[in-house]
């Protein structure tokens, strides 16, 4: 597969031009890439008007992932946004109020996005959780959800695979979206590789209208790059307006590094790649199967990821973590239940096995049995986009007591919110706040 972006600005970066244009390092190496990164001069193209390579970059991905796939220089946030965007204005062509239910473990962006597209949700809480990060939705808890709702909402939206792995059973909840005439979102940006599973897990091959990848949390990507996929079946109205709905997001001066890794993608993936994620998937499943034999509780479906319940092995996660750092091993998330470490083929035997051997070194210990507060939806005491733009400030947590929260400032990872902006505060939320380590928040003025 071509690479158009990466054979134009390597041409450029060769032709010695005096760079009398943006941005200020001219080229001059710095940290070392700066002759390849360049703004939008002429034969560049324009990533939120392209008619030239980026366009023939685009359809290549496109090509790949059997959908209308446009680039994002600034994560699955902006895809999100965009998402949200395009379905608000699907709901104002139907002649519908914008309600859109949405699983609780959503990441902060979507809140931002539906604050900002004045989104009215319906939260779709599971009875059963063992983490605020999973929303284990069933089709049969959707169809109650839809079947007693007057008003449908325009979508669904889910988070699937979610922070701890757990994947959602995306063709049986696309069925029930289906009959009852409700779009289906997906924030898929922990699972960019599902398309190159045998068959596809990727949601958009599952009945997903619209889907957001970001491909460089599993595929050789640098940071920031991401897909949005609209489906081939979805409203025309999403594949005429997406670019209007990046680029009213989207800064106007995107990464060309970002593009060119996005394009140099593509390449990759067409050369052979679901062969070797197949050979590599084959063998963290044996690393899998030994750690389970020694004693280790994995949780999730999701391929590329090793999720350990901590607690009954002996240990809180932020302590395996600390002991995997000693290995100069390093996590992606750990919790005070659970151990998150991302694979992908890139670390390749050595580091798998690296992995399993540091894992195994670590004696089990008596279970630790205390497990996390529980925790109920709060009552709404304000309209989230009304409390997002209130006047707030920010407390103790341990004083929040009552309060309505205005602004979600948790972190990234996980940036999934334990209460949602101009939620009321509860005891219950006290509790979670405390058991997690958050010490401040930021709530509405009174």
């Amino acid at each position: 597969m071509n690479t158009p972006i990466c054979d134009f600005v390597k041409a450029y970066a060769e032709s010695g031009a005096l760079r009398l244009h943006m941005p200020g390092h001219k080229g001059v190496p710095l940290l070392g890439s700066e002759p390849l990164d360049i703004t939008e001069i002429d034969g560049a193209d324009s990533l939120f008007a392209p008619d030239g390579i980026i366009r023939q970059s685009e359809e290549n991905a496109s090509s790949l992932f059997g959908a209308h796939t446009f680039y994002s220089t600034e994560g699955s946030s902006l895809c999100i946004r965009a998402m949200l965007y395009l379905t608000a204005l699907y709901a104002k062509e139907q002649g519908k109020r914008f309600r859109i239910a949405a699983g609780r473990n959503a990441h902060k962006a979507f809140l931002s996005a539906a604050a900002l597209t004045d989104a009215d949700i319906l939260w779709l809480v599971p009875k059963e959780s063992d983490s605020y990060l999973s929303c284990p939705l069933s089709a049969e808890d959707l169809e109650k959800v839809l079947s007693e709702e007057d008003e449908k909402p325009a979508a669904v939206y889910l988070t699937s695979p979610d922070y701890l792995g757990h994947t959602s059973d995306i063709a049986s909840l696309a069925e029930v979206c289906r009959r009852h005439g409700v779009l289906l979102l997906v924030d898929n940006a922990h699972g960019a590789y599902l398309k190159f599973l045998s068959p596809s897990r990727h949601p958009l091959d599952l009945g997903a209208d619209l889907c957001c990848d970001s491909a460089h949390k599993t595929l050789p990507a640098l940071t920031g790059s991401a897909y949005l996929h609209i489906s081939p079946s979805a409203p025309p109205l999403f594949a005429e307006q997406a670019k209007n709905a990046l680029s009213l997001f989207g800064t106007t001066s995107p990464s060309y590094l970002i593009l060119q890794s996005l394009d140099r993608c593509n390449a990759y993936l067409a050369d052979g790649y679901a062969g070797k994620l197949a050979r590599f998937l084959s063998e963290a499943g044996q690393a899998k199967d030994t750690l389970r034999k020694h004693g280790y509780i994995l949780r999730g479906a999701e391929p590329l990821k090793v999720t350990v319940d901590a607690k009954p092995y002996g240990y809180r996660g932020t302590e395996l973590a600390s002991l995997l750092a000693e290995k100069g091993i390093v996590s992606e998330f750990a919790d005070p239940d659970f151990l998150v470490l991302m694979l992908t083929p890139e670390i390749g035997r050595d580091g798998l096995a690296r992995m399993t051997n540091a894992l195994l070194s670590i004696p089990p210990k008596a279970p630790i049995t205390v497990g996390p507060p529980a925790f109920h939806l709060p009552k709404q005491g304000m309209n989230l986009r009304k409390a997002l733009f209130s006047p707030s400030e920010q407390v103790k947590a341990s004083d929040s007591l009552g309060r309505m929260l205005a602004v979600v400032t948790v972190g990234c990872p996980p940036a999934v919110p334990i209460v949602v902006s101009g939620e009321v505060i509860d005891q219950d939320a006290v509790k979670v706040f405390a058991y997690y380590g958050i010490e401040t928040c930021t709530v509405v003025k009174e």
